[in-house]
C-alpha cells in the first residue's frame, strides 16, 4: 500500500483529527485513512455496481412514481 506524507498541517487541524479518532476508538493513522478514503468517494462504476447489487438482494423493481404523485395531486 502507497504511503505519503502531509507537510504543514495546521495545528488545530491536527489536534481536531487526534479528537476525532479518539472518539471513534481508532488511531490517528487510521482516521486519517478514513477520512481520507471517505472524500476521495467511489467511482461512477463502483456506484453502479453497488446499485446492481442492492437490486438484485431486493429481488424486485419499483416503479416510477411520477404518476403517482401527479394521481396524488390531482386529487
Amino acid at each position: 500500500m502507497p504511503d505519503f506524507l502531509i507537510r504543514g498541517l495546521d495545528a488545530r487541524a491536527l489536534k481536531r483529527l487526534k479528537a476525532r479518532a479518539k472518539r471513534h476508538g481508532r488511531s490517528l493513522q487510521r482516521e486519517a485513512r478514513t477520512v481520507l478514503e471517505n472524500a476521495a468517494g467511489q467511482s461512477v462504476v463502483e456506484v453502479l455496481t453497488r446499485a446492481r447489487q442492492w437490486r438484485k438482494k431486493l429481488g424486485r423493481r419499483f416503479e416510477d412514481s411520477v404518476r403517482l404523485i401527479r394521481e396524488d395531486r390531482e386529487r
